[in-house]
């Protein structure tokens, strides 16, 4: 499963620019700096959760992946 790591990079780095955009709306003192910070606060919950599915339903649909891993 070499698509993980990418996957599991790609989230941090989405959650961080997330967190970034938010901070940088705080300190220009723009309006829009609360639903920033709340949209970073849901994505740090909701991007690993569907990552998690993401890869949960790839199990389940290739079985034959996780013989090959045992092995």
């Amino acid at each position: 499963m070499k698509w993980k790591r990418p996957l599991a990079m790609a989230g941090v780095i989405f959650i961080l620019a997330m967190y970034v955009i938010a901070i940088v709306s705080a300190f220009s003192n723009s309006p829009s700096a609360n639903n920033w910070l709340m949209a970073a606060i849901f994505s740090t919950v909701v991007i690993p959760v569907i990552l998690y599915a993401f890869q949960l339903v790839y199990k389940l649909l290739n079985p034959e992946e996780k013989d090959r891993n045992n092995e």
